[in-house]
Order: structure tokens, then sequence, then C-alpha cells
């Protein structure tokens, strides 16, 4: 209630979510670049991603399997960034990326809550959503919206030659013990 005891004015929402526009460009290049800089942090390994981080995004647009992308816009900036891909029967949520600025306000879940309606009216069976193992903060933020089940697939990786960066122990599957 106001101080004039009339209701509390409806909370104004801290971001929208929206398709992605070709003016968005730029700021969801930023957004992978941040992406690929946050992944070098958590794996110490300067050299992901080459000499541009934001490259990779190019390579996403261009991936024949995305259907849609969408981004979340607070202050008439883009902070987030999500898209979903076919994969036949099912759909994949790919990339979930939100500037750390903007982290824990729940942004991310907005953007994943609108890959699930897509996914929903495409009648897809299952949406996936494929983290890298050390982000781990992304798993827990998975997990919390609703991802809480191991698909068809785990990857199980084997160094052939030396690696840039020392692996972790500490994650465990059936009981076996796996560095990541």
């Amino acid at each position: 209630m106001t101080a004039s005891g009339q209701p509390d004015p409806p909370a104004t929402p801290v971001a929208m979510v929206r398709d992605y526009a070709e003016a968005d460009y730029g700021a969801c290049r930023g957004l992978w670049a941040e992406l690929t800089e946050y992944h070098r942090e958590i794996y110490g390994d300067a050299s992901i991603g080459g000499n541009d981080p934001g490259a990779g995004f190019d390579d996403y647009l261009a991936t024949s399997q995305r259907i849609a992308s969408w981004v979340a816009e607070s202050g008439g900036r883009v902070v987030g960034l999500t898209g979903l891909f076919d994969r036949g029967s099912s759909g994949e949520v790919e990339p979930v990326v939100v500037t750390r600025a903007a982290r824990g306000q729940g942004i991310g879940r907005m953007l994943i809550s609108r890959v699930v309606e897509e996914a929903r009216a495409r009648g897809y069976e299952y949406l996936a959503i494929r983290p890298v193992a050390r982000n781990v903060a992304a798993v827990r933020s998975f997990h919390a919206a609703g991802f809480r089940t191991l698909g068809g697939h785990v990857d199980l990786t084997m160094d052939l030659t030396p690696r840039r960066h020392e692996w972790l122990a500490g994650a465990s599957l059936h009981d076996l013990d796996f560095d990541y």
C-alpha cells in the first residue's frame, strides 16, 4: 500500500524477453565474448575462443539447426541471449548468457522460460541444455530452472595431448569419480 492507502503499483519487470533482431548483433557478439572470457577464467586457459572471443557468435548465427534466438533487454540495453536448436524430436537451449552486471535478477530464468515455451509449442519430446562441466554456477542455475534429468548421453573425454589447463577433481556419477 502506498502512503495514501492505494495499492502499490505493479512492479516493473527487471527485463523483457523479445526476439533477436539484426540490430542486436553487436550487443550479442559482446555477450558471446563475455561467455568465452568466463570459460577462459574457469578453465584457466586464455586460448579458448582464439584471438577473437566473440567470433563464435557468427558461427552460432550460421548454425542450420538454430530455430530462433531471443534477447533480454533491460533499461534499453541487451543484457541476455538465448536460443533454440532443433535436434529432431528434441530441442536444445544454446546459449544462455546474461551479462555479469545483470546476473542474479532472474533474467536467465526468463530467457529459459521463453525457450521452454517455444519447445513445447513445437511439440518436442525433450529439451536439453549442455553447459560445460566446469561451469558449476550454470549447472546449479539450470537445475533450479527444472533441468534435473541427465540426458541420453554423457560426454566422457580422455586427454590425448598435454592440456593447457588442469582438470579439477570432485565430480561423480554412478559411484565413479571424474575430473572436470
